[in-house]
């Protein structure tokens, strides 16, 4: 419902610049008719297990509308993933349909077909020796006016694969209510331009998707990238006067590392919003002294979708080396709270897990119960990472709890003392890890790149 209001609010003007492709929200909105209808002419629909295997192209969003509009189950399989990735996620969620880009991904359709049970449907996105090219099977079709499936609000309508520190990855279920749980959370909390022009230059099955809804609501136009290249991010920041954009850390070190970087003109850029991993005090201040304060942090898990908590642009203090390595303060709209593994809250300063209760917390973990008993322990997810919170709520993850270095009976955790080695101007990267030591069981060792 969500999408079919968004397209309506962009019918009449650009909703997707991709290469040489522009299409206004009534295009789109008349390519997913066509889409879903294809899909259901061969009995796709409601309840059934989609996977997408592509690289950046407009089509992805075309398809994703249509398995999002009838209420398909969704699943993205990371496209620099490898074959035994593929087919682990692929027989473990049960999938159908597999929807791929054939001028990528043609040959791991085909040993997929070969090797996952469940699979009875490959549709390729343009001609295919492999699969059905349900492009040209969605033209034989006239547009029809969206209507969204009938689906029960906690109806699983995704399984995201989350790649743990140990064993196999764990398929994340999320519920309709999830989904739009997180864009009314976007929609409230987080900072947008007054009409986004939306640079997308990661993957469009997995983090770029997260911006499409919100974009349009907003009566912004998505640009979308082929794939992350800095030189490519600066020169479409200019050239389209993209005023908002979404990087993880390692993206904007890139960024700023740049040659071209001092060259372009970036004024536009009024919201980068940054997540995924924890960013560098000192880059983090290094990237508002160049591009001004346009960051805008959020923090979540798969588990609980990208906005447990915000770090909003007025309070990244530049001179505050702790604040910039805050992760921000809880949303209003979930519970959050820092607990001891009683489950009782820890007094102000101390350390607890940040545990979450709210609409956007998953169902569950596909077929592991026990895993599932034990991240919703207490009617709480428990989200693994140890945080302290200052008096005014902003949150420091100091790490992962299975994370913890336990020296001489001393528990440190790694994330500490990264920060405070990264703060030095010599360290551009650091790691620190555990190692076993004679003396205090485990040492700490710090790996740095100059």
């Amino acid at each position: 419902d969500l999408l079919i209001t968004a397209l309506a609010r962009s019918a009449d003007r650009p909703a997707l610049h991709l290469g040489d492709v522009v299409l206004t929200g009534a295009e789109m909105r008349a390519a997913i008719s066509r889409f879903q209808q294809a899909l259901a002419s061969v009995g796709v629909g409601q309840g059934s297990a989609v996977a997408m295997l592509s690289k950046n192209r407009p089509e992805v969003l075309i398809s994703m509308g249509a398995t999002m509009v009838a209420g398909c189950r969704n699943t993205a399989l990371n496209p620099m993933g490898s074959l035994s990735d593929h087919l682990y996620i692929s027989t473990d969620a049960e999938i159908e349909t597999l929807i791929f880009d054939p001028r990528h991904f043609e040959d791991r359709a085909a040993e997929l077909r070969e090797q996952v049970p469940t699979l009875e449907n490959l549709f390729s996105l343009g001609p295919s020796s492999v699969g059905t090219d349900i492009l040209a099977l969605s033209e034989e079709f006239t547009e029809q006016r969206l209507v969204s499936a009938p689906v029960d609000i906690e109806d699983t309508s995704s399984i995201v694969y989350t790649g743990g520190t140990t064993g196999k990855p764990k398929g994340v279920m999320g519920s309709f209510r999830s989904g739009a749980a997180l864009n009314q959370i976007q929609m409230a909390e987080w900072q947008w331009p007054e009409q986004p022009r939306f640079l997308v230059c990661t993957p469009l099955s997995h983090a770029g998707a997260a911006f499409f809804v919100p974009t349009l609501l907003r009566g912004g136009c998505l640009y979308v990238l082929p794939h992350f290249d800095p030189a490519l991010v600066l020169e479409a920041i200019e050239k389209h006067r993209i005023n908002a954009t979404m990087l993880v850390p390692t993206m904007i070190y890139m960024l700023l590392d740049h040659p071209d970087f001092d060259s372009r003109d970036l004024s536009s850029l009024e919201t980068l919003f940054y997540g995924a991993s924890a960013m560098s005090p000192s880059r983090l201040r290094e990237g508002i002294e160049r591009l001004g304060p346009v960051f805008f942090q959020f923090y979540g898990q798969s588990e609980c979708g990208m906005t447990i908590s915000v770090l909003r642009k007025e309070e990244h203090l530049p001179d505050d080396p702790s604040r910039l390595a805050s992760c921000g303060r809880p949303v209003p709209w979930l519970d959050v709270r820092l607990l001891d593994d009683d489950l009782n809250e820890v007094p102000q300063g101390e350390l607890g897990e940040i545990c979450v209760r709210g609409p956007l917390v998953m169902k569950g973990y596909l077929n592991k119960p026990e895993e599932t008993a034990e991240a919703l322990r207490g009617g709480w997810l428990h989200t693994g990472d140890v945080a302290r919170a200052d008096k005014n709520g902003f949150m420091t993850i100091v790490d992962r709890k299975k994370d913890m270095i336990v020296t001489g009976g001393f528990n440190v955790f790694p994330r500490e003392i990264e920060d405070v080695i990264s703060s030095h101007p010599a360290v551009a990267s650091v790691a620190v890890v555990g190692v076993p030591d004679a003396k205090w069981g485990e040492a700490v060792k710090a790996c740095v790149v100059l």
